[in-house]
């Protein structure tokens, strides 16, 4: 009966690859059948069936329970749908159930509970729903209950005190809500406690002080509340303690030093105060240390130096003061410190340097001073060094890059003086130098064009001096070189033409002269070029437009001549178009009206320009700032002006137009001196035109107004509450959850056939991703973004990891030495800002990501909504950050939505946004629909808030307003008026552009 069973179960399956053909039903007996193992003796019944990574599919018939001598039962790793039977209650003797890796749905059978023998439960990485049921506690015997990676609900069943045998219980990226029950506490040979990535609130019990067995607590990304409760300085066997990103309050218990045992405490991106307590120092067996992104205070203990295990020690993000103790350079194991972001003072402590074991060191945003320790580098093989942002004084220590190991160093924004040393300009190694905003002298180093991985070059506002060497050429790799606001000379290297790979080229205010090199529009690849504020002259080449991926061309302020090109109208991509203060003459070519993406600024003024505006500058339906001004243009303004949508400002005054302003609201509340300078201009502001009915009294004006300035205070003051607690939103989003278990330092595994680096613990093959995606099959996709696609691949051991093919036609996308120098910099720090990257695939031209899974999370930068987009790469919180966010803030007044939208609505508010003015024009449709939207000034001056969101939601933070003028633009918005209207360049287009 037994084999009718097993083949009635086998009539549900889908089998493609056979394993199941020898199931044969004219055998006497099932137990010769694959997979099937039976009981000895004269009468053999089946007591197993391992039907483990088959590749089946299909459901599971209810027959199962009537294998009821059945004790381990194992069908993980396949394709198995549908529900678990109920049916299974009825294998009252199984010990062993292993369904995990299935697509599962449904809720876990209640009739489960009967199995009063089961002691190994694993039903992970399915798609089980509902809440547990309360008769999980009936399963007397139970050591281990895994139920990870499902989407089950509800709070966890009191009745989970009743297993007094359970060890271990995992059951993370759920969506388990409720407090912890107390009841947890009765499981007195508890290890593992493992919930993270749900929905628990509430406080932590204090009675899981009791569980004197726990080794291993992680309940980190859930929304507890309260304090640390001081009673799990009890737990005494406790390995692990990981409770970050939670709303967790108050001091760090001095009890958790007495965890003696203890060898990770991650307690990071919490809103903990108070002060490091001492006591940590006693936890002599810890290996990581991670208390970032709190608000905690005080000095850094000197006790920490008693932790001689130590390998990484994460403070960053808090209120921390005082000196760096000189006693951590006594930390002989340390590979990791971050002790950035702070209000540290002091020197770098100058035996840091002795550290042998050091590959991360970064201290930014500070206000350390000093000089940086000469011989750092010698003894420490540094991957990462990023002093930024402090007060350091001196010269670059030659001894940087002695190992030949260094990645990154940022030395920007201090106060550093002399050369650039030799040692770091011979660094082989190095990916990305900068060195920006220091005091910097000498000239541009040609050795740096000998550095096969060199992909980002930042010199400017500095004091180097001189010519760029032709040597420029030779930096194949080079994608952003950035050497604005120093006093280089002469005639640009017709050499640069060679940088294939140049993304963003940098150069303004200097003093580089000659003409513009043909050359140089040969990097085709380039989307930021500024050229602005030097002495170049002559025409602007036509072959300008091979630059089709173009998002910024800045050439102001130099003394350019010749017709404006009419194959720029032919740059698709460009968003900013800068050509003011030259001696560009002829009309304007109407095919500007053609850049359809041109968003925050065309400035064309002080030229001598002439003849008609074209009426095609009506097409530019995205552009905020139209600067004609100081120029020799003649004719009316053109009628199409009025369906500039987007418009903020328009400045053309001091030419020679004539006729009636449009009747466009915009024009008759701008400023008098946007169109002085133009005798044969009439109406709006400039008073009525001869013949023409009487215009609007101001007193008129003034009263339709009054609603608009009512719509101004009550979203300034909506605005205003939100922003003080933008501080806690951005410190709780912007974030990535940290892998508990992971080691810390990885290495590459190459293969030359399949150009696949993983880290050694995964040993991934391009072949096993492309089985486990269907080829990238579509149904695999989970979310697309500007970068890519994103697919979720179930790997044969069972992880879940998500794979990122990338776009071709995006920086970075062509698989070089330099980009796998940048992307092993990734899979080698351990970052909060960083999803886990698992390693990188370059096959025929495609470039794939391994990144660790996140259940409903994403890959793209900015998928918490508020996240400024270049925050996981710069790893900094810059005002720019803050300013996207309060941006964010304003889409979602106006919007009515959310920060997170579907991702077929584009993923987030700033990309819905763009998606919806792009498709529709910047319309009130686009306002929240419970808001009135009869009032017509109401609108138009919400749609103007709307306008100043989206400056602060621009993807490049430099083309960000600071905070400053976006106050004043709320402020004057309800004049419509203010300086920026006549020339935003300054404010909105920072020369400076470091992208």
């Amino acid at each position: 009966m037994e084999g009718q069973y097993l083949l009635e179960l086998k009539s549900k399956m889908t089998d493609d690859l056979h394993h199941l053909d020898g199931w044969n039903p004219k055998d006497q007996t099932p137990c010769g059948w694959k997979g099937v193992n039976c009981t000895f003796g004269y009468d053999p019944l089946v007591s197993s069936l391992d039907l483990n990574s088959m590749n089946l599919s299909g459901t599971i018939s209810p027959s199962i329970g009537f294998l009821v001598h059945l004790t381990y039962l194992d069908l993980s790793f396949n394709g198995f749908s549908e529900g678990i039977p109920a049916e299974i209650g009825n294998c009252s003797k199984l010990e062993t159930l292993n369904l995990n890796n299935n697509n599962f749905e449904g809720k876990i059978p209640a009739e489960l509970g009967n199995l009063s023998s089961l002691e190994y439960c694993n039903l992970c990485n399915n798609k089980l729903s509902g809440s547990l049921p309360e008769e999980i506690g009936n399963l007397s015997s139970l050591i281990e209950l895994v139920l990870y990676t499902n989407n089950l609900t509800g709070p966890l069943p009191h009745s989970f005190g009743k297993l007094k045998n359970l060890a271990i219980f995992r059951a993370g990226q759920n969506m388990i809500s409720g407090s912890l029950p107390v009841e947890i506490s009765q499981c007195q040979n508890l290890i593992m406690l493992g919930l993270a990535q749900n929905q628990l609130g509430g406080e932590i019990p204090k009675e899981l002080g009791k569980l004197r067995q726990l080794t291993d607590l992680i309940l980190w990304d859930n929304q507890l509340s309260g304090v640390i409760p001081k009673e799990l300085g009890n737990c005494s066997s406790l390995q692990t303690l990981a409770l970050y990103q939670n709303n967790l309050v108050g001091n760090i218990p001095v009890e958790i030093g007495n965890l003696k045992n203890l060898v990770k405490l991650y307690l990071y991106r919490n809103g903990l105060n108070g002060t490091i307590p001492k006591e940590i120092g006693n936890l002599t067996l810890a290996t990581e240390v991670d208390f970032s992104e709190n608000m905690l205070t005080g000095g850094i203990p000197a006790e920490l130096s008693n932790i001689k295990g130590l390998h990484l020690l994460y403070l960053f993000q808090n209120q921390l003061t005082g000196f760096i103790p000189s006693e951590l350079c006594g930390l002989k194991n340390l590979t990791q410190l971050d002790l950035s972001i702070n209000y540290l003072t002091g020197p770098i402590p100058n035996r840091l340097q002795y550290l042998t074991e050091l590959i991360q060191l970064q201290l930014f945003n500070n206000m350390l001073s000093g000089s940086i320790p000469w011989r750092l580098g010698v003894y420490s093989p540094l991957w990462v060094a990023d002093f930024s942002d402090n007060n350091l004084t001196g010269q670059i220590p030659r001894h940087l890059c002695r190992n030949s190991n260094l990645m990154l160093l940022n030395l920007g924004s201090n106060k550093l003086t002399g050369n650039i040393p030799t040692g770091v300009t011979n660094c082989k190694s190095l990916v990305q130098l900068r060195l920006g905003g220091n005091n910097l002298t000498g000239s541009f180093p040609s050795d740096l064009c000998k550095l096969v991985n060199l992909s980002t070059i930042e010199l400017g506002q500095n004091k180097f001096s001189g010519p760029i060497p032709p040597e420029i050429g030779n930096c194949k790799a080079l994608q952003r070189l950035n050497i604005p606001n120093n006093f280089f000379t002469s005639e640009l290297p017709g050499e640069i033409g060679n940088l294939s790979r140049l993304v963003v080229f940098n150069i303004s205010s200097n003093r580089f002269g000659g003409r513009i090199p043909i050359l140089i529009f040969n990097c085709t690849k380039l989307q930021r070029l500024d050229l602005s504020q030097n002495r170049f002259v002559g025409r602007l080449p036509n072959e300008v437009g091979n630059l089709l991926q173009l998002e910024l061309l800045m050439l102001s302020d130099n003394r350019l001549s010749g017709n404006i090109p009419s194959i720029l109208g032919q740059l698709s991509r460009l968003t900013e178009l800068q050509m003011g203060g030259n001696q560009f003459s002829g009309g304007i070519p109407e095919e500007l009206g053609g850049l359809s993406s041109l968003q925050i600024a065309m400035n064309l003024s002080y030229n001598n320009l002439s003849g008609y505006i074209p009426q095609e500058l009506g097409n530019l339906a995205l552009l905020e700032f139209l600067l004609l001004n100081n120029n020799h243009l003649t004719g009316e303004i053109p009628s199409t002006f009025a369906i500039l949508s987007s418009l903020l400002g328009l400045n053309v005054s001091y030419n020679n137009l004539t006729g009636p302003l449009p009747p466009i609201s915009l024009f008759q509340n701008m400023p008098l001196s946007s169109f002085v300078g133009n005798e044969g201009l009439c109406g709006g502001p400039l008073g009525e035109c001869v013949g023409s009915p009487s215009s609007s009294t101001p007193s008129s004006l003034k009263a339709t107004r009054t609603p608009l300035g009512k719509i101004i205070g009550i979203i300034a003051a909506a605005v205003g509450g939100i922003s003080l607690v933008l501080i806690a939103v951005i410190v709780y989003f912007m974030r990535k959850p940290l892998e508990t278990v992971a080691p810390l330092q990885e290495k590459q595994l190459s293969s030359a056939a399949s150009s696949m680096y993983t880290s050694p613990n995964e040993g991934f093959t391009f072949q096993d991703l492309v089985a486990a995606t269907n080829n990238f099959d579509e149904d695999f996709a989970i979310g697309r973004g500007a970068c890519g696609t994103v697919y979720r691949a179930v790997m044969q051991s069972g992880q879940t990891v998500a794979v990122k093919k990338l776009a071709s036609n995006r920086e970075g996308s062509n698989t070089d030495n330099s980009f796998r120098a940048e992307i092993l910099t990734l899979g080698k720090i351990r970052h909060r800002n960083i999803v886990k990257l698992y390693g990188f695939c370059n096959h025929q031209g495609s470039n794939f990501l391994l990144y660790k899974y996140m259940s409903r999370g994403s890959l793209v930068a900015g998928s918490y909504g508020y996240i400024a987009p270049e925050y996981a790469y710069t790893m900094k919180v810059t005002e720019k950050c803050d300013i996207y966010s309060y941006g964010v803030v304003l889409l979602e007044l106006l919007t009515g939505r959310t920060p997170v939208q579907p991702l077929d609505q584009g993923g987030d508010l700033v990309t819905w946004v763009w998606n919806y003015i792009k498709n529709n024009s910047l319309t009130p449709g686009i306002l929240d629909g419970k808001l009135n939207l009869e009032d017509k000034i109401a609108v138009d001056h919400m749609i103007t808030v709307m306008k100043i969101a989206l400056l602060c939601t621009r993807m490049s933070p430099f083309d960000r307003p600071p905070m400053r003028q976006v106050v004043l633009m709320l402020i004057e918005s309800k004049e419509r008026a203010g300086s920026f209207a006549s020339s935003p360049v300054s404010d909105l287009s920072p020369k400076d552009d470091r992208s």
